[in-house]
């Protein structure tokens, strides 16, 4: 039955759907490292301030700016995925 719908389809209406499914893919995927990097930011920038309170707002500022830096990477990768929907 599946094959029955996709070959009732036209050619059009199956590459728009599978530009939303690439698109969805694509922001998915780029969206995993960001997490990623952004829990190994905030996690080192917590083992630096347990380990020497004393410079523990340097550390702060560091972790802040590389949060940014890493979640930067995310909104391109939404940038994109807006970009590709029809």
């Amino acid at each position: 039955q599946v094959l029955n719908v996709l070959a009732q389809t036209a050619p059009g209406e199956m590459l728009e759907g599978l530009k939303a499914i690439g698109a969805g893919l694509g922001y998915g995927l780029a969206a995993i490292g960001p997490g990623i990097g952004i829990g190994t930011v905030v996690g080192n920038a917590i083992s630096a301030m347990a380990r020497q309170p004393e410079s523990a707002g340097m550390a702060r500022t560091t972790m802040f700016l590389g949060i940014a830096f890493t979640e930067a990477l995310a909104l391109i990768g939404f940038v994109v995925f807006i970009l590709l929907m029809p």
